[in-house]
């Protein structure tokens, strides 16, 4: 019998990734495949490996990785992910992206000895019923139509640079952009659910606010404090102004993503009273 060429092998030939499914492949070139990681046949747990629906057929994506109790700790998921990895090599795949829970301590330190580094992680704040106050002569109000379109493409250019300097090409990361944009602010300011304000400090427009109202709490897609008057809290203030709008709103917790090497964001977040709810990591495959 012919090998199945997507079965992952390493050196020692004890382990393997075992296809259970057919090789799914849509007309726009997404892959995904589930499989069970097996030491000499015997299964030990689950792989399941994508392409990346944001990102495309460039990049591939372990969607979930998990291996049976008994069998932790002994190099069976560092295997399998370094089989995954070859799989994705014969897909064309040029990058991988994994997804890890802030808890899963296990996990951030496989995907960091494997040489996975750290895009961005997700952070959540739990929200009171009284909203903060803003600094004296600082305000909230909503974004105009004549602002609008400035500080859209001002937006959708910054976001694009954010993606392009943590690994992803220009032409993904631009085409990510104006998908995400498009989604998620399809009628502009007067989308549902979506509150975009300029945060004014003595009568001067200081920075912008994008917030979005979901089921389960806020979350802030952008927040800038203008190139010209940062170091004065602004950035601090807009934040106080996210919560404001989502304890009005009677949403129970905020939520925000950080790229890392952010360390101003980072550290405001941190002081803000944000917690890590989870980390996008990514590597080059050569």
């Amino acid at each position: 019998m012919t090998p199945d060429p997507e079965v992952g092998r390493t050196a020692t030939m004890t382990t393997t990734l075992r296809p259970i499914e057919p090789l799914q492949h849509d007309a726009d070139g997404a892959r995904s495949r589930r499989y069970q990681v097996c030491v000499n046949s015997r299964p030990v747990g689950a792989l399941h490996l994508g392409t990346h629906p944001a990102f495309g057929p460039a990049a591939a994506q372990i969607r979930e990785l998990r291996i049976d109790e008994r069998d932790r700790r002994r190099g069976r998921g560092t295997v399998a992910a370094l089989a995954a990895e070859e799989v994705a090599r014969g897909w064309g795949c040029r990058r991988m992206e994994v997804s890890v829970p802030a808890d899963a301590e296990a996990a951030l330190r496989l995907a960091t000895a494997l040489g996975y580094v750290q895009r961005n992680r997700g952070m959540e704040k739990p929200l009171g019923t009284t909203p903060p106050d803003l600094p004296d002569g600082t305000l909230g109000r909503p974004m105009t139509e004549a602002e609008y379109g400035p500080w859209l493409e001002h937006g959708k250019a910054h976001y694009a640079q954010s993606w392009i300097r943590r690994g992803v090409t220009e032409a993904e990361a631009r085409a990510k952009s104006e998908k995400d944009h498009a989604a998620l602010l399809p009628d502009g300011p007067a989308t549902p659910d979506v509150l975009l304000s300029v945060l004014e400090h003595q009568g001067t427009a200081v920075g912008t606010l994008w917030v979005a109202l979901r089921d389960e709490g806020a979350y802030v897609f952008n927040v800038e404090a203008d190139e010209r008057y940062r170091g004065r809290g602004h950035g601090r203030s807009l934040m106080l102004l996210a919560e404001a709008q989502a304890v009005a709103a009677g949403k129970p917790r905020i939520a925000l993503n950080v790229f890392a090497g952010n360390t101003p964001a980072e550290r405001l977040y941190e002081s803000l009273g944000y917690v890590p709810t989870g980390y996008a990591m990514y590597k080059e495959l050569l």
